[in-house]
């Protein structure tokens, strides 16, 4: 009876084993974005020793399973290896999709000839170019691209420009946030952190309209890295060290990437300089001090991903004391006088008049793909831009700014990208934004006012791929603006100055004594579009061609701007009868994308309606000093020029870069030119690389800034008091051309397992040279910076 029963339970095993292992698992690989099938595919079940490989119609089938979990790898050339768990108790079929361009998911090297869009015309500075301007700003960074120069007040307070424009007309996007900080002063820097980024790229054409449509002079992007899907642990520390100023900077960062798709990223700069130098003197208060960070996590996979981002940075920049006048007698000596004003000892110390600013930004981001149809993704972000603005105040308000502004943005952007089809891809998305700028109480009247902003747009944006070798692009954009302020005027410009009482009778809200409160609003439709084209020709040679149609709205300044603004030194006069600009730009780009020998011509032209320009009317004296008066005018104009770089590798260690720009911007209402255009300028470089001797390498630039002698007559007459006479104020004529030569070394040691160390050393202005930049807003004062020794120490760990 025992050995029956032992027979039987023996029996039911056998049974029961040969019933449970009989499953079947099947279907087919099949593309994410097309659904086509995939050949090749190899399906390894991870807990068993089974396989299969799909075949030309993709299918794939493994026999014999057991009942219980199991653990598929599916892996293909050029697509991302999938992992996936499956409980089953029965033969089932399951399609399983693929990315097939794995590029999009980890863009770990980033090529030359990679563009935002088709046929954009565009150049890139990649990490190692970014680290060189560690202790630097952003415009300083891209001061090194061709058509790219700066406005600069001071040495610290560097403005990019493409093309002759600046501010308003630029978008920087930043982490896929388009910065909003008070950009429309003349002296306002983006507040960023270039340590944060890993590539930044600038569009010189028209394919912006993603971003906005008001980008007139260019786009500036700023991208951070995207990390490979593995477990790791890694991070760099960077320090500089600088004899003029006898400062430098701190960045480091760590990296925690996990193979589930998750990665956290943190990152810490701290920079501070005291006076800075020029050839022969000290340039007293101009020291800076910057705390920058920022942490970044999220998650990272084909079909779905999210990012979390946060950033801040507080910067303070102290304003040439020399650049501060009390009244015409002390503007007449300082722009004849050689030497500035005021020359003390060297000092860390930021003293008054100076610029505090805190900016906060945060975003978060996610995306889900479709299969067979694209990649939707919502980004919801918000900023925080704080600006004091002090001066050389007594008493009570010493330590109070005479300006005081928060700016707080906030927006919501849904896109979506279909890539459903093979020759066709389209892009679109939605915008929704709100402004509020509060001007606080410092005891003079505010420059900008109180203000809400509203903002909603759309755009969409299609590439085709005509064959091979031909692409076409083009895109249209709808944005729609409102803006609601609250502004106090004195009752005589209102009425009598500006005529506003006639024009704006319905803005008027209540009259006090001397003063009237009035409750402007405007309303603004811009639509802007782009037609690009493309073609690739033999021998990597590439033509790219687009056209723009461009619309801005005048921004707060322009609209609002009521006087002293102190840290330009200057009365600022904006009206209420500005109009949008209206842009149509061209540009053509012949490019060779080869290490032995490539160039890029790229000619460009912009015909604005109604250009806002800021121009000086002379000298307005009052209680604080004699000031100069600019106000914003509107002319139609035209800017045209050509941008060509060059590279050659002369040998196996010799290369050469060079660069020329040329521009030239024309008031054509007054058939004058336009002010703050940039000069000629060209540059060289040659560099001996060395990477079988710890990556050795030596370069000598050089770059040449001719004499812009294409300038507006701004000059003017004033009495001055004291001599009892009228005096001739030069402030258009420009300075004479310089040439500034710079050397550059840097060499790579091993120092641990997985570890290097970089070691830099730098000369900038290697003769010392004196000089002045036209486009320096404190040129009238000063010379430039001179000669400066920087050594860099980078470890990666």
């Amino acid at each position: 009876m025992q050995k029956l029963f032992f027979l039987c339970a023996l029996l039911y095993c056998i049974s029961a084993t040969a019933q449970d292992c009989n499953i079947t698992f099947k279907g087919k690989i099949i593309d994410f974005h097309d659904k086509t099938p995939i050949f090749g595919a190899s399906i390894v079940v991870l807990n068993l020793n089974k396989y299969s490989t799909s075949n030309i119609d993709g299918e794939y089938e493994i026999n014999n399973l057991c009942k219980g979990k199991i653990i598929l790898e599916i892996k293909h050339i050029s697509c991302e290896t999938k992992q996936i768990s499956i409980d089953i108790d029965k033969s089932i079929e399951r399609d399983i999709f693929l990315e097939h361009h794995l590029e999009e998911l980890n863009e770990v090297v980033v090529k030359t000839n990679i563009k935002t869009e088709q046929s954009s015309v565009e150049q890139s500075i990649k990490k190692a170019v970014i680290e060189e301007f560690t202790d630097k700003s952003l415009g300083d960074a891209l001061n090194n691209i061709s058509g790219v120069s700066s406005l600069n007040t001071g040495n610290s307070i560097v403005k990019p420009m493409i093309h002759g424009l600046h501010s308003s007309r630029l978008l920087i996007i930043n982490n896929n946030v388009r910065m909003y900080d008070q950009e429309w002063g003349d002296e306002h820097a983006p507040n960023i952190d270039i340590n944060a980024s890993d590539r930044i790229d600038v569009i010189k054409g028209a394919n912006t309209l993603k971003y906005g449509s008001d980008a007139i002079g260019g786009l500036i992007l700023l991208r951070p890295k995207r990390y490979s899907v593995k477990d790791s642990l890694f991070g760099s520390t960077l320090t500089s060290f600088n004899s003029n100023g006898l400062g430098g900077s701190l960045n480091s960062e760590i990296i925690k990437t996990y193979k589930s798709g998750l990665y956290t990223k943190f990152q810490m700069n701290y920079k501070q300089f005291g006076d800075f130098e020029a050839a022969n003197y000290n340039l007293t208060n101009s020291g800076i001090k910057s705390l920058n960070g920022s942490v970044q996590f999220g998650y990272n996979s084909f079909e779905k991903g999210f990012d979390v981002y946060y950033s801040y940075v507080d910067n303070e920049f102290g304003i040439l004391k020399a650049s501060h006048i009390g009244n015409v007698n002390d503007l007449k000596n300082a722009i004849d006088s050689p030497l500035p004003r005021v020359i003390e000892d060297f000092s860390y110390t930021i003293d008054f008049p100076k610029q505090s600013i805190a900016h906060h930004l945060a975003k978060i981001e996610a995306y889900k793909r479709y299969k067979g149809f694209g990649k939707l993704t919502v980004q919801y972000d918000f900023q925080i831009n704080r600006r004091k603005e002090f001066d050389l105040r007594r008493g009570d308000l010493k330590n109070t700014p005479v300006i005081d502004l928060r700016l707080f943005t906030t927006s919501l952007q849904p896109n979506l990208q279909i890539d459903y089809f093979d020759n066709l891809k389209i892009n679109t998305g939605l915008l929704f934004r709100y402004q509020q700028n509060v001007a606080f109480s410092t005891g003079v009247r505010a420059l900008i006012p109180d203000f809400d902003k509203y903002e909603a747009g759309m755009y969409a944006i299609a590439n085709y791929n005509l064959n091979e070798v031909s692409k076409l692009s083009a895109g249209i954009r709808y944005d729609f603006s409102a803006i609601n302020v609250s502004k106090i005027y004195n009752l005589t410009d209102w009425n009598e100055t500006y005529n506003y009482d006639e024009l704006f009778p319905e803005f008027e809200v209540s009259i006090d004594n001397t003063r009237i409160l009035t409750n402007p609003e405007f309303t603004f439709h811009n639509i802007s579009a782009i037609l690009g084209y493309s073609k690739q020709f033999e021998k990597n040679i590439s033509l790219f061609t687009n056209y723009g149609l461009v619309s801005r709205m005048p921004n707060p300044s322009e609209l609002f701007s009521d006087g002293l603004h102190h840290s330009a030194a200057r009365l600022e006069y904006g009206f209420l009868t500005m109009k949008k600009e209206v842009a149509n730009k061209f540009v053509i780009s012949l490019e060779k994308n080869s290490d032995d020998f490539g160039f890029t011509i790229s000619p460009y032209y912009k015909y604005i309606d109604d250009f806002i320009q800021l121009i000086p009317f002379g000298i307005d004296r009052n209680i604080r000093g004699a000031f100069p008066e600019w106000k914003y005018i509107q002319v139609n104009a035209q800017i045209f020029g050509v941008d060509i770089d060059v590279n050659k590798k002369i040998s196996k260690n010799f290369n050469y870069l060079g660069s020329l720009s040329l521009l030239q911007g024309d008031n054509l209402t007054d058939d004058i030119p336009l002010i703050h255009m940039p000069a000629a300028n060209f540059s060289n470089r040659l560099s001996y690389v060395n990477d079988h001797l710890n990556q050795l390498t030596i370069s000598l630039s050089n770059k040449t800034i001719l004499q812009q002698n294409r300038f507006p007559d701004y000059n003017f007459y004033t009495y001055n008091a004291k001599l009892q006479e009228d005096v001739f104020i030069d402030i258009s004529s420009t300075p004479p051309a310089y040439s500034l030569f710079s050397l550059h070394t840097s060499a790579a040691f091993k120092i641990f397992n997985e570890g290097s160390l970089k070691l830099e050393f730098n000369i900038d202005n290697v003769f010392n040279v004196s000089y002045r930049e036209h486009l320096n807003r404190l040129r009238y004062f000063t010379d430039d910076l001179g000669r400066n020794y920087n050594l860099k120490l980078k470890i990666n760990y």
